[in-house]
């Protein structure tokens, strides 16, 4: 069973910063080398904002490039996803994901459930 938790989320002004943080947990994380954020607002599909991909392969919508900035923390299979010059139209619940695949839904076997939301005006 694979649990992810995210949190960091909250009210920002536009220009502002925010750091989401999932922390996984699971024996499936132990052995994925690919993890990402997912964002989605109310009637639309859900979105992929950036994928960390075995360390040395990171992928960011165009929407975001420049601001955002994914990382992770192997051993705490810990991922982070750094937002600065945060703007109205990023406003969304941000959720975890975790282990690529195309036979997956949206492209990852696993994401969050509650998610965390990111609210800029």
């Amino acid at each position: 069973h694979v649990q992810l938790v995210e949190s960091g989320g909250g009210s920002v002004q536009a220009g502002g910063s925010l750091r989401l943080t999932c922390v996984g947990s699971g024996t499936a994380l132990y052995s994925t080398h690919c993890m990402g954020w997912l964002r989605q607002v109310p009637g639309k599909e859900r979105e992929e904002v950036a994928r960390w991909d075995n360390g040395d392969v990171l992928t960011y919508a165009e929407s975001v490039k420049g601001r955002f900035t994914i990382s992770k923390d192997g051993p705490k299979k810990t991922l982070y996803l750094q937002m600065n010059n945060l703007q109205p139209e990023d406003t969304a619940i941000y959720f975890c994901a975790a282990v690529c695949s195309p036979y997956c839904s949206g492209g990852y076997c696993y994401t969050g459930d509650q998610g965390t939301q990111v609210t800029v005006s």
